[in-house]
């Protein structure tokens, strides 16, 4: 048992580990890209494959994860499921994340305490 979770009374524990998940929903570079492609429209599986480079199989993981956090939602458009973001906020979160990377950049890049994402900086 955590320090923590022995500290704070059990229903703020537990919204601490919501809130942690919650943004371990963002914690990919991937999903990121989906939400930013989404955030300019409604898109198929099809259509992100064909975006992202990706195989279907992975964009569709990522794909339930954003849905499973509340970050997308589906529509059926006659043969096709379509992703949209789900709530107008998700763009104001990557707005947000956005800004403070900027200002934070060289500290992220500097930080051992959260390993590095394989492959290269951009």
């Amino acid at each position: 048992m955590s320090a923590l979770r022995k500290l704070v009374p059990e229903q703020e524990f537990a919204l601490l580990e919501l809130s942690a998940k919650f943004f371990r929903g963002l914690g990919d570079p991937t999903r990121l890209k989906i939400l930013e492609i989404l955030l300019d429209g409604e898109q198929s599986v099809s259509d992100l494959v064909r975006l992202l480079g990706i195989q279907q199989g992975r964009v569709s993981n990522h794909l339930a994860c954003l849905k499973w956090c509340g970050y997308v939602a589906t529509a059926t458009k006659g043969r096709y499921t379509v992703y949209r973001i789900a709530d107008s906020r998700v763009k104001r979160i990557l707005q947000l994340s956005r800004e403070m990377v900027a200002k934070n950049a060289e500290h992220l890049w500097a930080c051992t305490r959260i390993p590095a994402m394989k492959g290269p900086r951009v």
